[in-house]
């Protein structure tokens, strides 16, 4: 892709789409503020036909989702057919169950992918991990998300980089970006804040202390085509506005 492209994490905004009214209101508010893509995730009870009218009436795409692992080990079909409809590339998972995680549990996860990633591939989709910080925890020498993606064919599965879950794991985010380059075609983008009380916060891209030039220059030589937007508590703040805030900054960072 010769430009990137700024999408929202619709999890950003899930207490809003719970009803197909809601959804519709959200994506509106996504695309006044200047977003051209989404991911859906955090949705409630709403039809994959009513989001796929929605998104286009707003001119946004769906450009990748969060879905459970449990479905695409037990309703493929259905998920392969709602990707389908909405013209939707980049399948992801936002996390594992808790009982992946040990080096059995990685392996398990890779057997049980390889079947489903190849499903996917034939229908010209391909599948994306997120991390949160917990896979950096170490297993001898390396780290789980490591182990992950050194045992893993590229053409099997992708890296979805959260930059704010890496450095909370103690990971540096920019160095992350690098290690997957060539396999990465989405990127979640959300900021670190401290307060004075030495709470870690998440905070609106640019309003916190992670070091955007050096993620930035590493996931444009690394080949993201999606950069994603996502705040996963806003406090306060309106997430609309946090997602506005965002993509502000992230125009006067030159991404835009």
């Amino acid at each position: 892709m010769e430009t990137p492209v700024v999408g929202a994490q619709l999890y950003t905004v899930r207490d809003f789409t719970k009803t197909p009214e809601g959804v519709a209101e959200a994506l509106k508010k996504v695309a006044e503020i200047g977003y051209t893509a989404v991911q859906v995730s955090g949705f409630g009870q709403v039809s994959p036909a009513d989001v796929a009218l929605m998104a286009a009436d707003n001119g946004l795409k769906i450009v990748s989702t969060h879905t459970g692992w449990d479905r695409f080990l037990n309703d493929l079909d259905a998920v392969v057919e709602e990707h389908k409809l909405w013209k939707c590339p980049h399948p992801a998972i936002g996390g594992l169950p808790g009982d992946y995680f040990s080096l059995e549990g990685l392996q398990r996860f890779l057997d049980e992918l390889e079947p489903i990633s190849r499903v996917l591939a034939g229908e010209g989709m391909d599948f994306s991990y997120h991390n949160h910080n917990h896979e950096l925890a170490r297993y001898g020498e390396q780290t789980w998300l490591e182990l992950l993606y050194e045992r893993a064919d590229p053409a099997i599965l992708k890296a979805e980089i959260d930059v704010y879950w890496i450095q909370a794991g103690g990971g540096d985010p920019a160095a992350w970006v690098t290690k997957c380059a060539g396999r990465e075609p989405l990127l979640h983008l959300k900021d670190m804040a401290i307060t004075p009380q030495r709470e870690q916060r998440f905070a609106e891209i640019g309003e916190g202390n992670l070091n955007w030039p050096a993620i930035l220059d590493a996931a444009k030589l690394g080949g993201v085509e999606w950069y994603l937007v996502e705040q996963d508590l806003s406090y306060d703040r309106d997430p609309f506005d946090s997602l506005e805030i965002s993509y502000r900054n992230l125009r006067t960072m030159g991404l835009l």
